[in-house]
């Protein structure tokens, strides 16, 4: 998954998982989201080394 996907799917379990009445609502619940998301600056700790992706993505990036 990249991080967008990650960031999506956080998205979708914290803030989406009812339902939202109209456009408005949503845009509000999202940016909400967003602005703490924002605020305590989540990141994403990746397990895959460097090496690793050469390694296993070879195929699609035979050259660096």
């Amino acid at each position: 998954m990249n991080i967008a996907e990650i960031e999506l799917s956080v998205l979708t379990i914290q803030c989406l998982n009812r339902r939202i009445a109209s456009i408005e609502e949503l845009q509000v619940e999202v940016s909400a989201w967003e602005t703490e998301r924002n605020r305590i600056q989540k990141s994403v700790d990746w397990q895959f080394t460097t090496e690793q992706a050469r390694g296993k993505l070879k195929h699609l990036y035979p050259e660096i």
